[in-house]
Order: structure tokens, then sequence, then C-alpha cells
């Protein structure tokens, strides 16, 4: 199928998205969307105050629940540090240092 531009004669097709219902200004010559213009949407998403009310509890209740877990995280998270710094300085002392390690050039 070969696009003949001489057929349109108008120099732009309006196009309606069928999946979002969204309005699009094409331009004939290039194919290049010239506009786009959402349809309107109700506001709250069609819900009535009291549901957007709870829901606005629940995320609110979330959100605390996950502070709280990631809050108990970090506590544990800074004590397993702890505990690998005290087990490092352990082996450290256990270990002493033997100096810096011998360059490549030094063993000739």
């Amino acid at each position: 199928m070969v696009y003949d531009p001489s057929v349109s004669r108008t120099k732009s097709l309006r196009v309606s998205c069928p999946d979002c219902g969204s309005e699009l200004v094409v331009d004939t010559a290039t194919g290049a969307v010239l506009s786009h213009k959402r349809p309107q949407e109700v506001p709250g998403g069609g819900k009535d105050f009291d549901a957007l009310l709870a829901g606005l509890d629940e995320s609110k209740s979330r959100a605390e629940e996950l502070f709280e877990r990631e809050k108990a995280a970090m506590a544990d998270r800074d004590r397993l540090l702890e505990e690998k710094f005290r087990a490092a300085m352990e082996r450290a002392a256990e270990e002493p240092d033997e100096g810096p390690p011998k360059r490549p050039f030094d063993l000739d």
C-alpha cells in the first residue's frame, strides 16, 4: 500500500485514540502529531467523598506500617554493622599486620 499525499486535501487529521480517548491532531504531510488533548477526567475518579476519605485513611495506615518496618530494619542494620565491625577488629588484633605487600619489581 502506497500513501499518496495528493489524495487528502486537508492539512491535518483529527484522530481519537480508542484506548485512552485522547484526541490527536496529525499533520497529513509529515505524519507528525501536532497536538494531543486528553479527555476531561471526573474529579476523584468518580468516587464519592466517603470512599475517597476511606482510601486516604487506608493509604495513611499503609505508609505508617511501611515506616515502622523500615525503622526496625534500620535499627537491626545498625546492630549488624556494629557486630561485623567488632568481629573485624578482633580478627585484626589476632592477625598482626605483616607490613606493606612486596612490589613486583622488588622480587627480581
